[in-house]
C-alpha cells in the first residue's frame, strides 16, 4: 500500500477540526533535509504528491536519519544548534566504555504517587534485560538544592495546541509561575514552540514573577501549519516538532544537572495505525531516530514530561493511543513513527503523562514535585554484541508499595 495514500486516509478518519486550509510554510531551516522537504511542502498538495513519486520517495521526512546534538559536540560558534548528523558506526575505545557506564536518574514514588525518601543503595536493585546490575555509584539527591540544581523548562507549544486552547494554557502557566509569591523552587526557562521559530527564554530564573512578565509580554504568534490542514499539516508538525525536541536535546546536553522537560501540547501526528504500512528503508529511518533519542535523553540527563492541556475534555481514543506504542523497540521492523510520539518518549526517558484533568496548573506542580528527591546511580553494561542493540531497564525498591519511574531502556555497542 502506498504509505502517502494510506496515511492521509488514516489521519483524516480520526481527526476532523474547524475549516481550514493549508496556506504555506513557517520559518525553518533553508538548507539540507528540512529545507528540502520545506520546499517541497510548500508546493500545491496535487503538485507534492507528483514530486514525491517523481522523486521516489513517499514520505520524505520518514527517510531522513535523525542524530541528536547531545552526542555531537558543541554549538555552532553563534549560538545556532547544528544540523541533525547521523550517529557514528564506529567510535573509539574510550567513547565506547563511556557509553557503557550506565546513569540513570530514578524516582521513587509510595502509593499515592509522592517522592520517597530515605532510600539507601541497597534497597535499589538494576536489572538489565532482567539480568541484575552491580550498582557502581549511588546518590540521594533534592533537586532544590542539589548543584547544579534541576533546571525545569517549560515549553507552550503553539503548533500542536489548537486556537482555542493557547490563551488557557498561557493563563494556567502564569498562575502556576506566580504562585508562593512568584518564588519557584528550581531555574525555569520558558520555551514558546511555534512553526515559525522556537524561542527559548536566555537564562534560566527563580523568579516566576519576571517569568510571568515575560510571558505576557509574548505575542503567540500566528501559526502558519494548521491542525486542520489535513495530511500535509500533519506532516510538517511533525517535522517541526522532532526537529524542536532535538535542538533542546542538545541544548540539555551542553549544561550540566539534570532537566525537566515540561512539554505542555496534546502531543504530535502519529501519522501511524493499523492500515499504514511503511517500507523497510522507512522502518530503518524511525529505528534510527528512536535509539538516538532514546539514548540522548538519557546522556543528556533529560527527563521529559507530556502534559496535555485539553486534559478531560479529549476522547478517550486520543488520550491512551499512545499506550499502544510503549513496548520496546528491539529492531527496525518493530519500527514505526507512533515510536516516537511525546507521550511516547515521555514514559521511555523515565518522565510522566498527565492527560486526564483541566487543571493545567495543578499538573504543572504535580510534575514539578517529582524533582524534590530522586536518586542517581549508575551501573557497567557488558559489551553489545551488535550495534544498537535493545537493552530493557529495570529498577526495583525492595520496599512494599514503591515503584520507581526511569529510563525504560537503553541501546549499546559492540
Amino acid at each position: 500500500m502506498n504509505v502517502c495514500h494510506a496515511a492521509i486516509r488514516w489521519h483524516v478518519s480520526i481527526h476532523i477540526d474547524s475549516d481550514a486550509s493549508y496556506s504555506g510554510l513557517g520559518r525553518v531551516q533553508q538548507n539540507g533535509a528540512f529545507g528540502r522537504f520545506a520546499k517541497m511542502l510548500a508546493a500545491k498538495p496535487e503538485d507534492t504528491e507528483n514530486r514525491m513519486h517523481k522523486s521516489g520517495i513517499l514520505l520524505l521526512f520518514f527517510s531522513f536519519s535523525w542524530a541528536v546534538f547531545a552526542q555531537q559536540g558543541a554549538a555552532a560558534a553563534d549560538g545556532e544548534p547544528k544540523g541533525l548528523t547521523q550517529h557514528p558506526t564506529e567510535m573509539p575505545m574510550q567513547a565506547q566504555q563511556s557509553e557503557r557506564h550506565i546513569t540513570l536518574h530514578v524516582l521513587a514514588t509510595d502509593a499515592a504517587g509522592k517522592p520517597v525518601e530515605g532510600l539507601q543503595q541497597q534497597d535499589f536493585t538494576i536489572l538489565d534485560n532482567k539480568q541484575t546490575q552491580t550498582i557502581a555509584s549511588f546518590a540521594a539527591v533534592k533537586g532544590a538544592t542539589a548543584e547544579p540544581p534541576t533546571e525545569v523548562i517549560l515549553l507552550i507549544d503553539l503548533v500542536n495546541t489548537s486556537f482555542d486552547r493557547v490563551a488557557f494554557v498561557r493563563q494556567s502557566v502564569e498562575k502556576f509561575l506566580q504562585q508562593n509569591g512568584g518564588h519557584l523552587a528550581y531555574p525555569t526557562r520558558l520555551v514558546f514552540f511555534s512553526d515559525t521559530g522556537t524561542q527559548l527564554e536566555p537564562q534560566p530564573s527563580r523568579d516566576g514573577n519576571a517569568l510571568a512578565a515575560a510571558l505576557e509580554g509574548s505575542n503567540s504568534p500566528l501559526r502558519i501549519v494548521r491542525r486542520s490542514a489535513g495530511f500535509y499539516g500533519a506532516e510538517e508538525r511533525l517535522q517541526l516538532s522532532w526537529q524542536t525536541l532535538d535542538q533542546l536535546i542538545n541544548y540539555g546536553g551542553q549544561i550540566p544537572g539534570r532537566k525537566m522537560l515540561i512539554w505542555i501540547s496534546p502531543g504530535w501526528p502519529l501519522l501511524s495505525g493499523p492500515n499504514v504500512e511503511y517500507s523497510a528503508k522507512q522502518q530503518q529511518s524511525f529505528f534510527n531516530s528512536i535509539v538516538t533519542f532514546t539514548n540522548a535523553l538519557r546522556t543528556s540527563q533529560t527527563t521529559l514530561y507530556a502534559l496535555n492541556p485539553v486534559g478531560a475534555s479529549e476522547n478517550i481514543m486520543s488520550t491512551f493511543y499512545y499506550e499502544t506504542y510503549l513496548k520496546g523497540v528491539h529492531s527496525s521492523r518493530q519500527a514505526n513513527s507512533g515510536s516516537l510520539a511525546l507521550q511516547v518518549l515521555a514514559v521511555q526517558s523515565g518522565g510522566r503523562v498527565l492527560n486526564v484533568s483541566n487543571d493545567l496548573t495543578g499538573l504543572l506542580n504535580s510534575s514539578i514535585e517529582d524533582a524534590s528527591a530522586y536518586y542517581v546511580m549508575s551501573f557497567d553494561a557488558p559489551p553489545a554484541d551488535r550495534v544498537d542493540e535493545y537493552h530493557a531497564l529495570t529498577v526495583k525498591v525492595d520496599k512494599p508499595g514503591v515503584k520507581t519511574l526511569t529510563n525504560a531502556a537503553y541501546y549499546s555497542r559492540p
